[in-house]
């Protein structure tokens, strides 16, 4: 297409593209999705120890320390 007016020749392709039609779009897990993304269920485990708690809505198992030894929990 010239100047990107739509006058140019005709396509011959097979036209099986989707295209920008909103098909296939919003069947993800969506943002941060997946197994990085733990939610509200789960635990927060000490890797030192083995320590296991609940993990708490709002608060990141990494800013959690274990009641044992200290260390700065991980999400399991």
């Amino acid at each position: 297409m010239p100047r990107g007016d739509g006058r140019g020749p005709a396509g011959k392709g097979p036209g099986t593209g989707q295209g920008r039609s909103g098909r296939g779009q919003g069947r993800g897990m969506g943002r941060m999705g997946g197994p990085q993304a733990g939610g509200v269920v789960g635990f927060c485990i000490c890797p030192n120890c083995g320590q296991r708690q609940p993990h708490e809505r709002g608060i990141p198992c990494y800013q959690k320390q274990c009641p044992n030894c200290g260390t700065a929990m991980i999400r399991e």
